[in-house]
This record gives C-alpha cells, sequence and structure tokens, in this order.
C-alpha cells in the first residue's frame, strides 16, 4: 500500500485506518455470508440486524437512554433543514433559529421557506468568528423548537455550553462534532449529523430523536417525510445506504475501543492545543479567525500575512503530506479539520510544519 497522507479535508473526511482495513477484509465476504454487505437485500436478517446493532449502540455510546430512537436516513444535513420544520414547526407556529455560520443560516433559510422562522441570535455582523453571547440570544418561550449548529466547519467555531430553552425542544445539527466529546443528550429533543465528518462515509444522516417528538409527524406530509415512517420502519422503509450504515458500525466500535467519548474528547482537545499553541505562539504570522473562546476542537482556521504566502504554506503542506488544508472562500487562509480519526501524529506533523514555515518566512 502507498503512504498514506494526513487527510485534513472538512468532509468526506479521514476514518479511522483500522475501520478501513477491516472494512477491506470484509468486503467480499461480510459476516460468511460470501457476498458483500453492499450486495445483500435491506430485507435480509442480516441487514436488519446490522441496522439495530449500530442503533443500539450509537445510543449508548451516547449514553442516550430508552426515550430516543436513532434513525439512518438520506439527503444529508440539508434534507434536516427541511425535515425538522416540516415535522416539528406547528402550524400557525414559529421556530427559533441562532445562526452562527454557513449551515446555520442554510437551516434558517430552509425553515422560513416551511413556516415561521425567527432569527434569534445571529453572528454574522462579526464574520462569525463568535458565537452569541446569552444576553444576546432572544428567545420565544412558545417556540416549536430553538435550532443551533454545534460546531461552525467553515469558520472553526463551537459551541462549549448551549442555550437554556426551557420547556421549548432543542435541535441540533451535530454534523461536525458528534461523537466528539461527551453530551448530555437529555437537554436536546433532536440532533441530526452527516455521517461524513466524525461518523462514516458520505451517504448517511444520522438522526436522534426522543420518541415523544415522532408522534407530531403531521400526517400531511409526503410519508418519506415523516420522522415516524422512518422509526416504525426501524430505518428500512426504503433502501438505505447499507454500506455506510456498516461503516458507521465499525467506527462506533472503535471509538469504544478508544475509551468512548471522555477518552476521545481529552484526545481532541490534545490535537487541537498544539495547532493553537503554533498559531499563538507565533507572534502574529499566523492569525485566527474564531473568539480564542469559541474555537472549534475539529475544524481550526486561521490566515497568514498575504495571499502568497498562504499558497506558498499549502504547496509546501502538500508536498509533507499535510493535505486538505485550503480554507473555504468565506473565510480563506488555511483550515485544518481534526476530527476523531485525525491521529496526534497528523497534528504533531502539521504543528510542526507550521513552526518551521513561520522560522523560513516570518
Amino acid at each position: 500500500m502507498n503512504k498514506r497522507v494526513y487527510n485534513f479535508y472538512p468532509g468526506p473526511a479521514t476514518l479511522p485506518l483500522p475501520v478501513l482495513e477491516l472494512a477491506g477484509r470484509e468486503l467480499l465476504n461480510y459476516a460468511g455470508s460470501g457476498m458483500s454487505v453492499m450486495e445483500m437485500s435491506h430485507r435480509s436478517k442480516q441487514i436488519e440486524s446490522l441496522v439495530h446493532e449500530t442503533e443500539s449502540r450509537l445510543l449508548d455510546l451516547l449514553g442516550a437512554g430508552k426515550d430516543y430512537r436513532a434513525l439512518f436516513l438520506q439527503g444529508g444535513a440539508s434534507l434536516q433543514f427541511a425535515m425538522v420544520p416540516y415535522n416539528l414547526l406547528a402550524e400557525g407556529g414559529s421556530a427559533d433559529y441562532i445562526v452562527t455560520g454557513s449551515f446555520a443560516e442554510k437551516a434558517w433559510e430552509e425553515a422560513k421557506r416551511v413556516g415561521r422562522a425567527r432569527l434569534a441570535a445571529s453572528t454574522a455582523g462579526d464574520n462569525y468568528s463568535r458565537l452569541p453571547k446569552p444576553e444576546e440570544i432572544n428567545l420565544d418561550p412558545g417556540a416549536s423548537y430553538v435550532h443551533i449548529t454545534t460546531n461552525n466547519t467553515i469558520y472553526g467555531t463551537q459551541w462549549h455550553w448551549y442555550p437554556e430553552t426551557g420547556n421549548v425542544p432543542l435541535v441540533a445539527d451535530m454534523s461536525s462534532d458528534i461523537l466528539s466529546r461527551p453530551l448530555e443528550v437529555s437537554r436536546f429533543a433532536l440532533i441530526y449529523a452527516g455521517a461524513q465528518k466524525n461518523l462514516g462515509p458520505s451517504g448517511v444522516t444520522v438522526v436522534i430523536i426522543r420518541k415523544e417528538l415522532l408522534e407530531k409527524s403531521p400526517g400531511h406530509l409526503p410519508v418519506i417525510l415523516r420522522y415516524d415512517t422512518h422509526a416504525k420502519n426501524d430505518s428500512l422503509y426504503n433502501t438505505p445506504s447499507t454500506f455506510g450504515i456498516y461503516i458507521i458500525n465499525l467506527v462506533l466500535k472503535w471509538i469504544e475501543g478508544c475509551g468512548g467519548l471522555k477518552a476521545l474528547s481529552e484526545q481532541n482537545s490534545t490535537k487541537a492545543s498544539l495547532i493553537y499553541d503554533a498559531i499563538d505562539d507565533s507572534g502574529g504570522f499566523y492569525r485566527g479567525h474564531a473568539a480564542a473562546d469559541c474555537r472549534s476542537l475539529m475544524n481550526i482556521t486561521f490566515r497568514l500575512p498575504g495571499a502568497e504566502l498562504e499558497e506558498k504554506f499549502l504547496s509546501e503542506a502538500e508536498r509533507l503530506s499535510l493535505v486538505g488544508l485550503k480554507g473555504h472562500r468565506s473565510v480563506g487562509g488555511i483550515r485544518a479539520s481534526i476530527y476523531n480519526a485525525m491521529s496526534r501524529e497528523g497534528c504533531e506533523a502539521l504543528a510542526g510544519f507550521m513552526h518551521d514555515f513561520r522560522r523560513r518566512n516570518g
């Protein structure tokens, strides 16, 4: 096998090497069946068992308890931008959206197409470099739900606390930081996440939903857009991404083997510190986009003194097998995505390169 690079792409993102190796060994013969998991009918007992096992393992890792279901859907977080208001926004009611980045903005815009969606807070005026302070959030106690995006992939900010919503259900897009740290799931009525950052490959979207919300799916919705449809059919109403669910299950087993969410949280904090220290110790050569108290442990964004230096940085980094570091056009500069599967060695290699590059070009 050719040498693997350090993959800092924001998604689809790097996967744990042991997961890829096991999937490779099982690719032609899953569980002694004589066929690939990609070839199996989704009505087979093997796939039904796989989906049930994956749901149980995910809920156990999160400590979600018996009040929740985990669904494996398609359409990415983008479909959830519509499914959430279609299912939860009461007729004649409104929902509150806290907008802290590009995807939070897209979720709000989509909700406005479905019903009344209030802007409860926004940091757009600061180019999403920070999260709102508690006193800046104006919530409606009669809202159908409150929506947040817990980690902003493009801008490199992350919620390290969650707004108090009282009796109003809290809904979260956790696409880019789910399973990266312990979570008090009981705070949330619904969590959704595209799998392609911390959970598995692209093509699967996980929805963790409190069971009582399943009763709120309006009967007039198209059947496939109702959460209760997918819950009643154990995520097998239509043909799911069977291979994607299989990989998610392997990733969940890998997380268990790492010591669970607490251990991963400590590893992620250590990894991020290596790169943030290189920024903070650079005397202004590297300038972080996110406010210090809002920094993401998953996506680290920063600029260099000029565009030419940034292009040189990216070119030299790629020659050292540090790939996927180009920042999003909304922020520019550099972005290092260091999800669960990014190794400490990869972060050490990037931090070391940053120190060396500054020494030679500062």
